[in-house]
């Protein structure tokens, strides 16, 4: 769930090439599923629960404007973690993106239902995504664009092996306030006790 109490920075991750992906296995009765036609309208609704978007009528316009005119790419890019009662209930996707003319991997739209998020999912989700994106793309360097919102995240992204980067223009992303956001997520961490992952 994004925490839009503070201030809103972006924060940019990799994960280099090479660093161990480490298994996290789901509960037992959740399965993770790629889309299919017709998951677009769930994707929705899983990304509108986290406040990605206000209403699922524009979560799904932006999902049919972005992603849908690559069906096949879609189809092996877009995971999905399915509960119990069949309802899919998280997502990840691995796409792409240019900095110039270098083409890379991105792990884009990470989100796990509020009602299920504790329940270690999305260490899971984030580490089956990799794994696909590794079999998909290679063993490549990988982005990830989050914000000081999503700080819970951060500390998971931190686990399965990305680190925040200083890293200029990369994609659309000038990451101009990077020492601001580092400030901000150790002062948050500090009195919230979070423990994370260091690089």
């Amino acid at each position: 769930m994004l925490d839009k109490t503070v201030p809103f920075i972006d924060v940019l991750m990799l994960r280099k090439a090479g660093v161990p992906v480490p298994v996290y296995p789901l509960a037992e009765g959740y399965a993770f599923t790629l889309f299919q036609p017709g998951d677009e309208k769930e994707w929705a609704e899983i990304e509108t629960s986290v406040l990605e978007f206000k209403r699922s009528v524009d979560a799904l316009e932006y999902f049919q404007r972005n992603f849908l005119p690559s069906l096949s790419e879609l189809q092996r890019r877009c995971l999905f973690v399915q509960g119990p009662d069949g309802n899919k209930i998280a997502t990840a996707t691995i796409w792409w993106e240019y900095t110039g003319k270098r083409r890379d991997p991105w792990v884009s739209w990470v989100s796990v239902r509020p009602e299920y998020q504790g329940k270690g999912l999305g260490k899971a989700l984030i580490s089956e995504v990799l794994r696909l994106g590794i079999e998909i793309e290679g063993d490549r360097d990988f982005y990830l664009k989050t914000q000081t919102w999503s700080y819970r995240a951060i500390t998971i992204y931190e686990k399965v092996g990305f680190e925040i980067i200083s890293d200029k223009n990369l994609w659309r992303y000038s990451n101009e306030r990077y020492q601001e956001a580092i400030a901000l997520l150790e002062d948050i961490y500090q009195k919230n006790g979070y423990q994370r992952r260091r690089s």
